[in-house]
């Protein structure tokens, strides 16, 4: 019989959108970051003032967008209060939280623990800090709204219009560089690489930014222009242009952007791209590679 304390594995995680998977992803960042803080000692003071010092996840990212957003004149107190007044009166948005630290977790390799992502990830931050300038615009608060987008421009490099809506589960990988249109909709479940520009064309007003579907992967440096629809499902490679729609579960690669296998018999693919991270299946050989 082996000697030692006995340990009882560690609970699965509850599934996604469950009325306990909050509390579960709050306890395990409170574990990592007590792992942590022993582990670095030069990371405890820090460690506990943005994560082990607040009693849930709305306060510990209320705290650190604060931080990480004030300015000599927007003072981190008062974005604290905005932040958590938000977050704590809508279960929507901390849902949608939960959703992008798990895409975060279990689509990124880099990405070793939820607090990794909570304190170092600035799409994730810069998204969190969007979701509340999303809300502010829908409340007339327009001018607060704005002035919010301009500091997550200023601080994360990511630059997305208060209008523009997004839904859950979303990575901003790298993120630098990312620029959203007012009109644009991005679905559930994407995930989208640094220097991507969902943008607009022309200088007239109306519904004029890209439409995402749920579950498109959008390679680095994409730019899509135009009010565009993007199929669910579907898959962007880097470096392309695209202008016209792109049918669900197929692939566009670059510039101008054309469908894989063709226009007329695309090729199809089965798996979610936006989860599985999956840019270049569709290549088979250097030799096979025809558009």
């Amino acid at each position: 019989m082996p000697t030692g304390e006995f340990r009882h594995p560690s609970p699965p995680p509850p599934p996604p959108g469950s009325e306990e998977e909050e509390k579960w992803v709050w306890a395990q960042i409170k574990a990592e970051s007590r792992r942590d803080a022993e582990a670095e000692p030069a990371l405890a003071s820090y460690l506990y003032s943005t994560i082990l010092s607040h009693s849930s996840l709305e306060r510990s990212l209320s705290f650190h967008l604060g931080n990480k957003l004030c300015s000599s004149t927007l003072l981190s107190t008062l974005l604290y209060d905005l932040f958590l007044n938000i977050f704590s009166t809508d279960a929507t948005l901390r849902s949608a939280t939960v959703a992008d630290l798990r895409a975060a977790r279990f689509r990124d390799p880099a990405c070793v623990s939820f607090t990794h992502c909570l304190l170092n990830y600035k799409g994730f931050l810069a998204c969190q800090a969007h979701r509340v300038a999303h809300k502010l615009w829908t409340q007339s608060r327009r001018p607060l709204a704005l002035a919010l987008q301009s500091r997550i421009s200023d601080v994360f490099s990511v630059d997305i219009h208060p209008a523009a809506k997004i839904g859950k589960g979303i990575l901003f990988d790298h993120a630098t560089g990312v620029v959203v249109g007012e009109t644009a909709v991005i679905g559930n479940n994407v995930s989208i690489l640094h220097h991507v520009t969902l943008g607009g064309t022309g200088k007239s007003g109306g519904d004029r930014h890209p439409k995402i579907g749920n579950g498109v992967l959008i390679g680095a440096g994409a730019t899509i222009l135009g009010n565009v629809k993007i199929g669910d499902g579907a898959k962007i490679g880097a470096g392309s242009v695209v202008l016209i729609d792109v049918p669900p579960r197929t692939t566009a690669v670059g510039n101008p952007a054309r469908l894989v296998g063709g226009k007329k018999q695309p090729r199809k693919h089965e798996e979610v791209p936006g989860e599985s991270m999956d840019h270049t299946s569709f290549i088979s050989a250097w030799s096979d590679y025809i558009i």
